[in-house]
């Protein structure tokens, strides 16, 4: 029984006078007079203190749109989308609604138990965060693993602009290879214009300079003027933006019907790319969808320069006792054909002042087609980065 209980009955029962009631319980005798009076009115229940709290609050959050948060959450939520705060409150704005504060958003959620607690989250406010000043100031790429419907492996590989966060290029491949990358950056750049820089891990698609050499990539990013950047080894942190488009990106994909073609795969991959560049807001972007932001602000260019010019002419290189030239850092065999392979040209150059006839080989003319002498000759063995190099071989006879 509480306290306000027990002084009005020992009043009403008449063991104690109001004077000697309040002073026994803690009341003023004009505080005690209300409870009985509240007694008389309305009963024994009548006496409890009542709540402080205001009958109306005209700031409150309306309930229609309580019930377009949730029923936006929910939606969103469903297909694989981003629904936190941020985006539930952008979505009610683009409805015409009044948005309340993300912090309201966020209660609104948690009392309809639509939040789940991640007390081990590391709070962002911990991260050191960078990004470029402008678009096309340094492009991120990556590519994640993704199953088709009869487990067939499939790595999709997306280019992202630091500032703004648009996705440039998002495509599906078996397996990424150095000429795909070469292919989707080319794209993007003809959409968008080249940017100053590219910042990459270490896989060797992008570059092969761990094998003492380059790849395709690499040998493209000078002539266009472009400064390659790659992060260190096992720190994936200077790739945290395209990183956590991954978790966007499977999020959405685990909600889809699963993809049973590569094509089928691609136009998921199509409609995601869409939502993400125009319906979905970035906090870090001021609330502005990557699209918004990228045409924005005027876009970054490389600095002015003069590609390396490219010479048709022979270059003599002595080779002792090898006929494997170098290239990217490592040796290549350089076939040349069965019917120069006992002459006197496959091993020593001759002299210039020699006019003796190179002697014949013994090996039975081979029944199918040689190269003539000069012929461009593929190399049999895969450049590192996917294009194979082409060389020409002159044979002196």
């Amino acid at each position: 029984m509480s306290r306000a209980r027990v002084a009005v009955m020992k009043v009403v029962s008449q063991q104690l006078s109001v004077t000697d009631a309040a002073r026994q319980h803690g009341y003023s005798r004009r505080q005690l007079r209300r409870l009985l009076a509240r007694y008389r009115t309305a009963g024994l229940d009548a006496a409890e203190p009542r709540s402080r709290r205001p009958k109306s609050n005209p700031s409150a959050t309306p309930h229609a749109v309580r019930e377009k948060i949730i029923t936006l959450r929910r939606d969103l939520t469903s297909r694989g989308l981003d629904a936190g705060p941020v985006t539930l409150a952008w979505h009610l704005e683009q409805a015409g609604l009044a948005a309340p504060s993300t912090s309201t958003v966020r209660r609104i959620l948690h009392t309809a138990g639509l939040i789940t607690p991640e007390p081990r989250k590391r709070p962002k406010s911990s991260y050191l965060r960078f990004e470029a000043a402008q678009p096309n100031e340094t492009w991120q790429s990556d590519f994640t693993h993704w199953r088709l419907a009869d487990g067939t492996d499939v790595e999709i590989l997306n280019w992202l602009d630091d500032h703004s966060r648009y996705l440039l290029s998002y495509t599906a491949h078996q397996p990424v290879t150095g000429a795909d990358v070469v292919t989707a950056f080319l794209a993007a750049v003809e959409q968008h214009g080249a940017p100053a820089s590219t910042l990459t891990d270490n896989g060797r698609v992008y570059t092969a300079r761990f094998g003492g050499g380059r790849n395709a990539f690499e040998y493209l990013l000078p002539l266009l003027g472009v400064r390659q950047k790659n992060g260190s080894p096992g720190h994936p942190q200077p790739q945290g933006k395209v990183e956590r488009f991954h978790q966007t990106q499977k999020r959405y994909l685990a909600a889809q019907p699963p993809a049973h073609t590569i094509d089928e795969l691609q136009k998921q991959l199509d409609q995601l790319r869409e939502h993400y560049n125009e319906n979905r807001p970035h906090r870090a972007r001021e609330r502005t969808t990557p699209g918004t932001a990228d045409r924005a602000t005027a876009k970054h260019s490389p600095p002015r320069h003069n590609p390396p010019a490219t010479t048709a002419c022979a270059t003599t290189t002595s080779i002792p006792e090898a006929n494997e030239p170098p290239h990217a850092g490592r040796m290549h065999h350089l076939g040349i054909g069965a019917a120069h392979v006992s002459s006197p040209s496959s091993t020593t150059p001759p002299s210039p002042s020699s006019t003796s006839t190179p002697a014949k080989s013994s090996r039975p003319t081979p029944s199918h087609p040689t190269r003539p002498t000069g012929e461009t000759r593929r190399n049999p063995r895969p450049m590192a980065g996917g294009f194979p190099k082409v060389t020409s071989v002159a044979t002196h006879v």
